[in-house]
């Protein structure tokens, strides 16, 4: 019985969620108007960091730019600036250190003000066969790409929550999804991230925070040198 009534729910969603795409494909959703927002990216050195804080800077958000590497952060607020960010600030964050991250978003807190989208991109990867992983880089790839996360919405969550406004993004993989040859770490942190970012957006939803959104975003392979 418990068979039967599972498997009508997951044809009624099915089929709910084919004619919502359906509606949006003819009706598009209305974008979220970011400008005047405090976006704070991590990893925004290069790659999808440097692209999302080009297009936030783009769309009149205030950039706080995040990453460990000062010539990529130089050239990424270069390129914001160009872009029409009215506001760019840089700080050198090593995300793999949870005091690091307190420290910094203290100074983002106190000099920028409350971070009202977090981008959480930064990210490491050692295509590495397990065995052949030393331990040192499977705990660097943890703490870099998904206890960063755990210390960031530390940090930055509880405004939002006061406020009922804000936007978590998780930039995660679609090795956070299925298991990657060579990626058993980098699979094992991404599923973490995406179960992470899931649990935190029922916990607002139980509290009632409409106003806190929350975004996973998993893409496949990407040409940034990782």
């Amino acid at each position: 019985m418990n068979f039967f009534l599972e498997t009508l729910q997951v044809i009624g969603l099915f089929v709910y969620y084919l004619l919502e795409s359906l509606v949006f494909l003819v009706v598009p959703k209305r974008k979220k108007n970011v400008s005047g927002e405090i976006v704070l990216i991590t990893g925004a050195g290069n790659g999808i960091g440097r692209l999302l804080s080009l297009k936030f800077a783009s769309l009149g958000a205030t950039v706080v730019l995040w990453d460990i590497n000062q010539d990529g952060l130089k050239e990424t607020s270069r390129l914001a600036r160009e872009n029409g960010a009215g506001r760019v600030h840089s700080y050198i964050c090593d995300c793999s250190k949870r005091q690091d991250v307190y420290r910094v978003a203290d100074q983002v807190k106190k000099e920028v003000g409350d971070v009202s989208i977090l981008v959480n991109n930064a990210g490491i990867v050692t295509g590495k066969r397990f065995l052949d992983c030393p331990d040192s880089l499977v705990e660097k790839t943890m703490e870099v790409n998904i206890m960063a996360h755990f210390w960031t919405y530390k940090a930055f969550l509880p405004a939002m929550i006061a406020s009922n406004h804000g936007h978590l993004v998780s930039i995660a993989s679609s090795a956070g999804l299925t298991g990657v040859n060579r990626l058993s770490d980098y699979c094992a942190s991404k599923f973490a991230a995406v179960g992470f970012a899931e649990s935190v957006d029922l916990e607002m939803r139980d509290l009632r925070k409409s106003g806190v959104k929350t975004t996973i975003v998993c893409p496949f392979f990407i040409n940034t040198g990782m």
